[in-house]
């Protein structure tokens, strides 16, 4: 067996989709060349493809932050150099691949999924730690009663062992992702907690672009929220010793280069007649996630009580377009995601006046019992008009967020009309309406499936500098009554005879056509007051 093996600069590893739709796999450079005649990076999980794309960011960072478009040295010293070199980039419309190619071919020792002294993104002759199968390092989630396995089964020896390509994916996937599963390698004694990967704990956003070029030039964020650009980092590649020490609480990083490249744990590969057998894993770097604004792709929540800061994970049942405060508020103590505030930033200064339609995209993991183990792998998208982002839209921003305000005070009535029809059938509890929280649920669940795709469509459609805000205002709150009155009629035909009837309750007597009759008039009230 060869010492050294599997060189990721010129091995294809990395899945992608081609604009005519075709999936290959492509070497770490070749897919920086061609990014511009690819679609998106397309591996087995949408999680997995956003720690590729990081990697390919920290490629990036690390080239140009140092040197220009043409390969000449020059660092980053202000905002206005930062401003002109993201745009040359941009107006190439592809990336000079000479410079990344002279940047990264200088480690290209460090750069072997196998080799005796620096294997890519591992520790060369770790010997303990949790040790775990192939099946693990595949991310594989068991299947639940509602939920089918969202992995493909594997039979026979793919079960036991990955190819190395696909090991390379998986594992900037564990590194980035994994649970708290792993134990420590010093039993009965005292050891921090990392926690899961760091992109685990993040409510992860990122800009989509309509190519890989421009996705990657879209996060490519050059400078923090003070518009001064970053500090100097080193990229793991670039360290002269990697960090062994298992579980290793580090300061925030203060760059992008050192941050993108996080070894959130110390992992070994093993492998066996040219394919991964299984992998040894011990918790590796950690820093305190609140206030870590150095991350640029995660939405925030503010604890008012400590006035700190803390990512805000995504709720896997939640569309991603309700969280649109979160997304694009700035006011009262809101905080943007830094790749929103970046975007903003350029769309103020002009450089990305051809790109109409931004898509602000999830992918996220949710886990089970105290991030012991995972249980479930999500991703959503929401698209909005550029100009949204810019000074132009921030009227617009607010006037969206109280809409949106006003359709979850509308859907909560509809919760309340399915808790009343519960009474009124003799489905709940007399005291509590108990029975009738679970269908209230599902009511308010079914609103908001039916709200979905309307809008996004109508979110989509806005555009600041042409179009009427009363006009739009009122076309949503037209959708609104005519999704949840329709609704409400068909909840209320489904409780047949014994809803006409009603019963009483408490001394209240609850029937179908009044709870329907209070519903509508709630539902009309709110919306011609709100907004």
């Amino acid at each position: 067996m060869q010492e050294k093996e599997f060189n990721l600069l010129y091995e294809p590893w990395i899945l992608v989709l081609t604009q005519e739709g075709e999936t290959k796999e492509e070497s770490l450079l070749s897919v920086l060349e061609h990014a511009h005649e690819l679609r998106c990076i397309s591996g087995e999980l949408p999680t997995q493809d956003v720690a590729v794309l990081r990697l390919l960011l920290a490629v990036l960072h690390a080239t140009f932050t140092r040197v220009d478009v043409k390969g000449n040295q020059g660092g980053i010293s202000n905002a206005i150099q930062a401003l002109e070199r993201w745009e040359n980039l941009w107006e190439l419309k592809c990336f000079p691949v000479e410079p990344i190619k002279k940047r990264l071919i200088f480690y290209e020792e460090r750069f072997y999924l196998f080799h005796p002294e620096r294997p890519f993104y591992q520790i060369s002759g770790l010997n303990y730690g949790t040790s775990y199968t192939a099946t693990k390092l595949l991310g594989n989630l068991s299947e639940s009663g509602n939920k089918v396995r969202l992995f493909p089964v594997r039979t026979g020896d793919s079960k036991r062992t990955v190819s190395y390509a696909e090991a390379a994916r998986w594992l900037l996937y564990v590194n980035a992702f994994d649970d708290t599963s792993g134990k420590p390698s010093k039993r009965g004694q005292k050891m921090p907690s990392p926690g899961v990967g760091w992109l685990g704990k993040l409510g992860l956003i990122y800009a989509e672009g309509s190519s890989l070029f421009e996705t990657l030039m879209l996060n490519l964020v050059f400078l923090n929220d003070k518009n001064e650009p970053w500090s100097s980092g080193k990229a793991t590649w670039e360290i002269d010793k990697s960090r062994t020490t298992e579980r290793v609480e580090i300061p925030l990083p203060q760059d992008q280069i050192t941050l993108l490249t996080l070894q959130s744990r110390r992992l070994l590969l093993h492998r066996e007649e040219g394919s991964v057998s299984g992998y040894l894993l011990l918790g590796g770097d950690f820093f305190p996630k609140e206030n870590s604004f150095t991350e640029q792709m995660t939405l925030w929540r503010k604890d008012q009580k400590n006035d700190i800061y803390h990512p805000k994970r995504h709720n896997p049942s939640k569309q991603l377009w309700r969280d649109f405060s979160s997304l694009l508020a700035s006011n009262n103590g809101a905080r943007k995601p830094g790749v929103v505030h970046w975007l903003s930033l350029l769309k103020d200064h002009d450089l990305i006046r051809n790109k109409v339609i931004i898509s602000l995209r999830t992918a996220s993991v949710n886990y089970g019992d105290k991030d012991f183990f995972v249980t479930d792998v999500f991703e959503d998208s929401v698209s909005i008009n550029s100009n949204i982002l810019s000074h132009l839209g921030e009227e617009w921003v607010i006037r969206i967020i109280k809409l949106l305000s006003v359709t979850e005070d509308c859907i909560r009535y509809i919760g309340y009309l399915a808790s009343d029809l519960a009474m009124a059938c003799g489905d709940s509890d007399s005291q509590h309406h108990k029975a009738g929280e679970g269908s209230g649920n599902a009511a308010k669940a079914e609103a908001y499936y039916q709200m979905d795709l309307p809008f996004r469509k109508w979110l989509a459609d806005i555009n600041p500098s042409q179009t009427d805000p009363d006009e739009v205002e009122h076309a949503w709150k037209e959708t609104v009554s005519q999704i949840l009155l329709k609704l409400g009629e068909e909840m209320v035909y489904r409780t047949g005879e014994k809803g006409i009837t009603g019963r009483y309750v408490n001394n209240r007597y609850y029937t179908a056509p009044s709870a329907l009759l209070k519903f509508r008039s709630n539902v009309i009230q709110t919306l011609e007051k709100g907004g």
